[in-house]
């Protein structure tokens, strides 16, 4: 008798389960749907990113204030994740400039309260939904020194390039001093041990000023256009 109970009550668990994970398609399919409409109108733009616990009197946010606001002005809307530290300095920089500043905002437990200087400003509750719309209009990658979100943004758009999946575009890690340890892993043990190859240490370049990070973008896109070409648009929309 309990065994059949026990399977009446397993059934309905499982159907109440999938009928709530049914539901959970249209709220993904909302976030993507937002992102894309409020996102594709806004011309080049630049996704930023770095530590949430950093403060305002440390360097890396002041730093991430000054590319923030040169790449506005430069003409590229600036993309944060919409929080604090690295990212509410990037987003304020870019506040004070010319284009638009925008925050790609997370629902967390903890650490992410959304910064006060978002002129776009979208949430999300999916990360990897939250994470397609940094790379699919992004004209480039800057990365700040951070954590663990960190690294996985960095990771995520190197295997995207590496695999073919996203258009090749600059990857800029700010601060040479705080990337000289992973770098020579990568070149060390990873390209050591045919993991990855050499050429693959290409796709990122180190840079410690704003200067020579806008300088850097405009460099890549010298013999191109900033728009995605048509064949780069069709690698976009399997993202």
């Amino acid at each position: 008798m309990n065994d059949v109970v026990n399977s009446r009550m397993k059934r309905r668990a499982t159907g109440a389960s999938l009928q709530h994970e049914s539901w959970r398609i249209f709220q993904i399919m909302a976030e993507f749907v937002e992102g894309f409409e409020r996102l594709s109108v806004v011309g080049p733009s630049v996704s930023i990113f770095g530590s949430s616990r950093i403060a305002p009197d440390n360097r890396w946010y002041q730093l991430a204030e000054e590319i923030g606001r040169q790449l506005s002005d430069a003409g590229f809307s600036v993309v944060s994740g919409g929080g604090p530290g690295v990212m509410e300095g990037a987003n304020k920089g870019a506040q004070s400039g010319k284009s638009p500043s925008i925050g790609v905002n997370i629902e967390l437990p903890r650490e992410q309260t959304p910064n006060a200087y978002q002129d776009i400003s979208l949430h999300f509750r999916h990360f990897f939904a939250r994470k397609v719309m940094f790379v699919k209009y992004a004209s480039a990658y800057v990365v700040l020194p951070g954590g663990f979100g960190t690294l996985d943004e960095l990771a995520e758009i190197l295997t995207l390039v590496q695999a073919g999946k996203s258009r090749k575009i600059p990857i800029i890690l700010v601060g040479s001093s705080f990337w000289a340890g992973l770098l020579d892993w990568f070149r060390h043990a990873m390209v050591a041990q045919g993991t990855i190859e050499a050429s693959d240490l290409d796709l990122m370049i180190v840079c410690d000023e704003p200067e020579a990070i806008v300088k850097a973008i405009f460099a890549h896109y010298e013999s191109r256009s900033l728009e995605p070409s048509a064949a780069e648009q069709e690698i976009l929309l399997e993202l």
